[in-house]
């Protein structure tokens, strides 16, 4: 059940973007997102290759191994490919890639779907349950959205199916700090946020002297580092709430730092 939800969650996502870029120019997929100067084009190549990367762990693991090995020796020679060079066919560009892009998400949907959720998948670290693939992966297709439309400075309509990524932000509270070296600060904050639909999400023991507070929308944008926290309309209460929403981080990899502030604000979002 949960996982029917979820694949059909990051199905809506995925086809609410694809609508959305369908309708951008040719020379748009070339303009540079907020997110580190990546085009469209990038943004979608990257989440192509992630995608294809999930597919593969889930139906051909010891190929998964493979890839990432010579991924691995190839950035240790100093090449920085996007990681689409390793797909089985060639990638277009523009509405073509859009295509293909969406194409394989959805075939991923369908493993998703039908797969046991606790089951567990080679990743590149640790291997992770497939329940957790999948909400990584609506994570950050919902992420690197958020760069799209920031980029044409459009405003998303925020759904409840964000509550995945709220989940996915209260629980990397430790990983936040564990990841920069930090002792991890205790008792974790009380969460309190309002979802798109006016209902109200809770999280861990109620204290409002240690407290993070407001709309789930802010906080999905804080968490995947779209927006720095002093953007966005929530309260932080306390040290401990505070500090982690200046240096939140619900995805893998080194520890990065949020965009400054002002640097992904604009009227009306």
């Amino acid at each position: 059940m949960v996982m029917t939800e979820l694949s059909g969650d990051l199905r809506a996502e995925v086809d609410e973007l694809q609508v959305f870029l369908a309708n951008i120019s040719a020379q748009d997929w070339q303009r540079p997102t907020p997110f580190k100067g990546w085009t469209c084009e990038d943004v979608l190549r990257h989440l192509m290759f992630g995608d294809w990367l999930n597919y593969l762990s889930m139906t051909d693991s010891e190929r998964f191994v493979d890839v990432m090995s010579q991924r691995a020796a190839a950035r240790a020679a100093g090449k920085r490919g996007d990681g689409t060079e390793y797909l089985d066919q060639s990638v277009g560009h523009g509405a073509g890639l859009l295509a293909q892009w969406h194409r394989g998400l959805h075939q991923l949907c369908d493993l998703f779907k039908d797969a046991d959720a606790k089951a567990r998948m080679k990743w590149v670290g640790p291997d992770m349950s497939i329940r957790s693939a999948a909400t990584a992966r609506l994570m950050e297709t919902w992420a690197h959205g958020q760069d799209v439309y920031d980029l044409f400075q459009v405003e998303r309509e925020a759904r409840d199916r964000i509550r995945h990524i709220a989940v996915l932000g209260v629980n990397t509270f430790g990983w936040t700090f564990v990841n920069r070296g930090l002792d991890v600060p205790a008792p974790a904050p009380f969460v309190e946020l309002v979802a798109p639909s006016g209902e109200i999400w809770r999280w861990n023991e109620p204290d409002e002297s240690n407290k993070v507070s407001g709309p789930a929308l802010d906080f999905c944008q804080v968490v995947t580092q779209g927006r720095h926290f002093a953007d966005v309309g929530l309260s932080a209460v306390g040290p401990t709430a505070t500090s982690w929403m200046n240096i939140a981080q619900c995805f893998a990899g080194p520890a990065e730092d949020p965009p400054a502030p002002g640097t992904r604000a604009w009227a009306g979002n």
